[in-house]
């Protein structure tokens, strides 16, 4: 039995916070594809088809597989659809595909015991295998709680026996929507009480002398998500275990918000040098989800680990809570910084100065008629025109930046502010009295420039990165600020020059295939930070990018973090066998009609199995019940039961209003 650890930090999460070095698991053997180890970082997806229909599944499973899936997860609801496996199996294998089957098991241990006898690897949820969530309030002595344990060992060491017996592979999958009530009542809704499930499971099979095991630990909310790998990496540590990592952002969504968020979180986690396989959930054609996931796991193929000449004494202590680590700014002129949301940066030097119209891009839209502009939910903060003046007048609560040079040249400077290099500020002869925005980078900290910096209230650090582990980089910044006593605000600047999207241009199998990897690199670049509570704003440097693709994106990264909200969030299942109606189609209907409604979160699910768990974390909710019905939710609440589905969008609409949550669109 492998049980090699890497030198994973005393008491935290990753080997390291200041160089890449991915964490080292034991193997664990998937029919002929092994994971963990040595071995890359696994692609993987689930099919949508119904798992009855044999041909259908087989066809789609070859689709994932010609677009990088390494794995294919098929659900198995019940015994019928576990014995289907090996149809399904037989036919792949006629066919030439010998590609590890996975069945995606919930509230059925018989269908889990089938289904282990034929296909390589199994995935049970501890929230539903075993116990029962009806949102209950339970109470347990000590000897209760125990004895709810051993009851728990009793229905689930058959499985493990089958599985040992049959050379398959388990993955422990903990999702925080479906903790159990006993979890939930114990632990309450923490990332303590997601580790805890999937542990209890785990040194079960530690128990039965079963190690060929993953784990996940999901969540539709990045931030819950990276805490509890971070918490369950610790816990395994301190019990001597390394099991393979299994990461994913469940009901991610589709489009953009549904790459964001998934980037967000894995992508978070990756650059810790956590995860062996990766599953991004789009509300989208499974073929499409393993194009993503490929973008988001080939940065990591030739990082190297690059060491840098200390490590901050407070990094890596508190692996899941971002209070400790967090960046704690001053407010800068009742502008930036302090308890406000993070700014939006947004270089418009490339445009056309002359026409008021290339405002648009980054939410001002010129009313000619009124001469004046009108403002919208996802208006940039501050614009920056390097060295080019506007023949025409900007809206007056749209802050200007003007490379330092320039910027002193300009007689009204209402709204304008400079940009200045480290060396420019300490010399200059003239400074802004209410925002300066200082270019800076982690090696300036230990200069002597640095050092004759004047400590001043207005300084604002445009953080900026030439390194290959950029988030390392800017995190030991952050927490060397911390150690000398700096609030000044720190906008996060992340470069992505011309030659990062002229790969191949079928990466993601999407034509705006540039725009889509601007997506996944910055949602991880600065999502990661943000996650932790550093930074307070953002600046996405892309010039081969349209500037609306990089507003669009720096507010979803904003959204996906819960840094600030400018939209209606979609908590949207990815699609399986067991869904109920076309979720691609009833998602844009939702959204079509409800994309107004700024901070409400929807959940739109297929069916009950991930229904009420994941209401907890919406507003409302929209599920599956059956042939062209579906149950509707305020929370966790049912609201109203087995609805038509042609009139469940309106009935959603009513409850909305009936709490006083609806806005008109404008």
């Amino acid at each position: 039995m492998d049980m090699k650890i890497g030198n994973t930090l005393p008491g935290g999460y990753c080997n390291s916070l200041t160089e890449y070095s991915r964490w080292h698991t034991r193997e664990v053997t998937i029919g002929s594809v092994p994971m963990g180890g040595s071995n890359p970082i696994r692609i993987q997806s689930m099919t949508t088809v119904d798992t009855m229909d044999t041909i259908g599944s087989v066809e789609q499973t070859i689709r994932m597989v010609e677009a990088g899936c390494e794995y294919v997860r098929i659900t198995a609801p019940s015994v019928k659809e576990a014995h289907n496996l090996a149809e399904i199996k037989k036919e792949l294998r006629k066919r030439g595909y010998t590609v590890p089957l996975v069945a995606d098991i919930h509230f059925t241990p018989n269908a889990a015991e089938v289904a282990a006898r034929i296909v390589e690897k199994v995935r049970i949820n501890p929230g539903n295998y075993a116990d029962k969530k009806k949102f209950d309030q339970l109470s347990y002595t000590q000897i209760a709680y125990q004895a709810e344990l051993e009851r728990i060992y009793t229905k689930f060491a058959p499985l493990v026996k089958i599985c040992k017996e049959y050379g398959t592979a388990m993955r422990i999958g903990t999702n925080h929507g479906s903790l159990s009530d006993r979890i939930m009542s114990h632990y309450g809704d923490t990332p303590e009480g997601m580790v805890e499930s999937a542990l209890e499971f785990i040194r079960i099979c530690e128990d039965l002398h079963y190690y060929n095991l993953v784990i996940s630990m999901k969540s539709s909310n990045p931030q819950v998500m990276v805490r509890a790998y971070r918490l369950l990496v610790e816990k395994m540590v301190a019990e001597g275990m390394n099991y393979p990592l299994h990461l994913g952002v469940t009901e991610a969504g589709d489009g953009e918000d549904g790459r964001i968020k998934s980037a967000v979180g894995i992508g978070t986690l990756l650059e810790d040098g956590l995860g062996d396989t990766v599953r991004v959930s789009l509300t989208e054609e499974p073929e499409f989800e393993a194009p993503v996931a490929i973008a988001l796991v080939n940065r990591y193929k030739t990082r190297q680990a690059a060491a840098y000449d200390q490590e901050s004494s407070s990094l890596g202590q508190y692996p899941y809570s971002p209070a400790p680590t967090a960046h704690v700014s001053t407010e800068v002129n009742t502008f930036i910084g302090g308890s406000l949301v993070p700014r939006v940066v947004v270089d418009i030097s490339g445009k056309n100065l002359k026409d008021p119209a290339i405002l648009t891009d980054v939410g001002y839209k010129y009313d000619i008629l009124l001469d004046k502009y009108h403002m919208g939910e996802q208006s940039v903060d501050f614009v920056y025109l390097a060295d080019k003046l506007p023949s025409f007048a900007m809206p007056g609560n749209l802050k200007q930046l003007y490379d330092y040079r320039i910027w002193v040249g300009i007689n009204d400077k209402t709204n304008i502010h400079p940009v200045y290099t480290l060396a420019e500020f300490v010399e200059a002869n003239l400074r802004d009295t209410q925002i300066n925005l200082v270019r800076i980078c982690r090696a300036d900290l230990s200069t002597s420039r640095f050092e004759a910096l004047p400590l001043d209230s207005t300084i604002v650090f445009v953080l900026e990165t030439n390194e290959l582990h950029g988030m390392a980089d800017q995190r030991l910044f952050f927490s060397l600020l911390a150690e000398l006593g700096l609030e000044n605000p720190v906008i996060i600047r992340r470069q992505y020059p011309v030659e990062e999207f002229t790969g191949p241009q079928n990466d993601l199998m999407n034509p705006e295939e540039p725009v889509s990897k601007l997506q996944l690199y910055a949602a991880t670049d600065m999502g990661g930070l943000l996650i932790d509570g550093m930074g307070d704003g953002i600046w996405i440097d892309a010039p081969s990018i349209p500037v609306d693709k990089l507003v669009s994106a720096s507010f979803a990264i904003l959204q996906a973090t819960r840094s600030r909200i400018s939209k209606t969030e979609y908590i949207s299942c990815p699609s399986c066998g067991r869904t109920l109606f076309d979720l691609q189609e009833t998602t844009q209907m939702i959204r079509s009609r409800t994309n107004h409604l700024k901070g409400l979160k929807i959940g739109i699910m297929g069916c009950i199995v991930n229904g009420p768990g994941e209401m907890a974390d919406a507003d409302y909710g929209y599920v599956g019940a059956g042939p062209g019905k579906v149950t509707l939710y305020r929370g966790k609440e049912v609201v109203k039961r087995n609805v038509s589905s042609t009139n469940a969008l309106d009935e959603l609409i009513e409850i909305i209003c009936g709490d006083g949550r609806w806005v008109n669109p404008e």
